[in-house]
């Protein structure tokens, strides 16, 4: 028999002090590839039960100390690429012993790599989610990053693995991936050109979702006019309800690059309104202030806390200028309050004796003219 005994021409040469056992069942495995190949699909498989199988063990040891489940959810996330990875590794070598056809062992090499390199894509998705709620977690002792920028670095982070992984799947099949960069780089730079509005709207989007100046159901007002309850904020625009339930969609770039005023944002959604009032000269201005007052205090939709306030602002023309200002619970509540106690300020003064005067000219005619007689 012959010292040097391969395995598919792959199997080292035995030691002289090799039992001859062992020996004839090594020259049985070079007649028969085949089933050596199987022998080591089976041995990855049985590895890879055990290696998963220790590891869970190790990992119930482990989350029993803890109170979340961030580490529950690790252990499992990472069980099965790890099985497939030791799995697929036995499949490698498999191939390797049975001495096939140059091109179709690499061919299938790189196809088992393809796979794995997309099962390991798969876990990523799902473990860069599970460590974006780790970092904002309020309860988390490491959170460094806010609850509004959670979507954004989430789709930065996939973007991120679905490039990484491109790149090695493209380097799994030998594909020079510089002059795919190149001629990137170059349809980029056209398609910046050609859709810049678009791109402007898109990382507004980003901006807007990092910065946050409004969220979901907040009451807002733009310096171009619109203004409604958000109902939307994607990527590319922002969608309001109008007090008219007419939904007005507005591109990012164009909020972005205005002025917002949030009347829901701030320590509370409460809003003030401000009633302007013009009585005639002469009134007794304390009295004002008690009906105004009391107009305010009877009214079911204004705030007891902060208190309403009635204050007198100027001397009018034809009037002393008073303004009560008083605290809805809700922005979009401004309209019909206000409504409402203009027709009880106006009821109360009629009832009060209290004028509300209005603009008035009196004509003075000087010299008639020739051949008019005056009365």
């Amino acid at each position: 028999m012959s010292n040097q005994t391969t395995f598919g021409g792959q199997l080292p040469q035995l030691p002289s002090w090799v039992p001859e056992p062992l020996t004839r069942a090594w020259t049985f495995l070079d007649a028969w590839p085949i089933i050596g190949a199987a022998i080591i699909v089976l041995f990855a498989l049985v590895l890879a039960t055990v290696i998963v199988r220790t590891l869970k063990k190790i990992s119930n040891q482990i989350t029993s100390r803890t109170s979340n489940d961030f580490d529950d959810r690790f252990f499992a996330l990472i069980q099965k690429p790890i099985f497939l990875t030791v799995f697929i590794m036995g499949l490698v070598i498999a191939i390797g012993s049975l001495g096939l056809p140059k091109a179709l062992e690499i061919n299938t090499v790189r196809l088992l790599n393809s796979i794995l390199i997309m099962v390991w894509m798969g876990a990523a998705f799902p473990f860069a989610s599970l460590l974006l709620g780790i970092l904002g977690n309020d309860k988390s002792r490491y959170r460094i990053i806010q609850d509004r920028t959670i979507p954004l670095f989430e789709i930065t982070s996939k973007i991120f693995i679905i490039g990484i992984g491109t790149y090695f799947l493209l380097k799994a099949w030998k594909i020079d991936v510089t002059a795919w960069l190149a001629s990137a780089g170059v349809v980029g730079i056209a398609l910046g050109f050609a859709a810049k509005d678009t791109l402007a709207n898109l990382f507004s989007g980003f901006f807007i979702i990092a910065d946050a100046p409004y969220k979901l159901g907040d009451y807002i007002v733009l310096d171009s006019g619109e203004r409604g309850v958000v109902t939307n904020v994607g990527v590319r625009s922002t969608r309001l309800i109008t007090r008219d339930d007419v939904e007005i969609t507005l591109p990012n770039a164009l909020i972005a690059n205005g002025k917002i005023i949030n009347e829901t944002g701030g320590p509370s959604e409460k809003s003030r309104i401000r009633i302007n009032v013009g009585v005639a000269y002469g009134s007794d201005v304390d009295h004002v202030c008690e009906v105004l007052k009391k107009i305010a205090d009877g009214h079911p939709e204004i705030c007891i806390n902060p208190a309403p306030r009635i204050r007198m602002r100027a001397f009018g023309a034809s009037s002393l200028d008073f303004e009560l200002l008083c605290w809805i619970k809700e922005p979009v509540l401004r309209g019909r309050v206000s409504h409402d106690l203009y027709i009880d300020v106006y009821k109360a003064f009629n009832k009060a004796d209290i004028e509300i005067p209005y603009n008035k000219q009196d004509v003075y005619i000087k010299e008639l003219p020739a051949g008019i007689k005056r009365n």
